[in-house]
């Protein structure tokens, strides 16, 4: 792996974990999201680090080329990624409908009285 794309990653994984953690402590994103994009920022780090090491899982895992063995993990990131986003939403949608079928109850039991 060439010296300069080894300090690209370097920073991105860095820049990464900074980001996060600004975002984590200004509230916007809670601690159990925040985890992931710190592992993410992790493995980046560690790529960046021992490349020689996951050149030698990918000839293990049979990919032909590093790239190949990237795009497929990023692709098994963003799959997960969107399921967990997909059952936030239905959690989210199933306590909005609670929420309203409980505040209908309630502007019921005002108006009868």
């Amino acid at each position: 792996m060439p010296l300069n794309l080894i300090i690209a990653l370097i920073i991105f994984s860095v820049l990464l974990f900074v980001i996060t953690t600004i975002i984590l402590k200004k509230g916007r994103m809670p601690e159990k999201y925040s985890l992931l994009w710190y592992f993410i920022s992790l493995v980046i780090f560690v790529v960046a680090v021992f490349p020689n090491a996951f050149a030698l899982i990918t000839h293990k895992t049979g990919f032909q080329t590093m790239s190949n063995m990237i795009i497929g993990i990023i692709l098994v990131l963003l799959t997960f990624l969107t399921m967990a986003l997909t059952i936030i939403v239905s959690g989210q949608r199933k306590k909005t409908t609670l929420l309203i079928q409980e505040l209908s109850i309630l502007k019921s039991e005002i108006n009868k009285k």
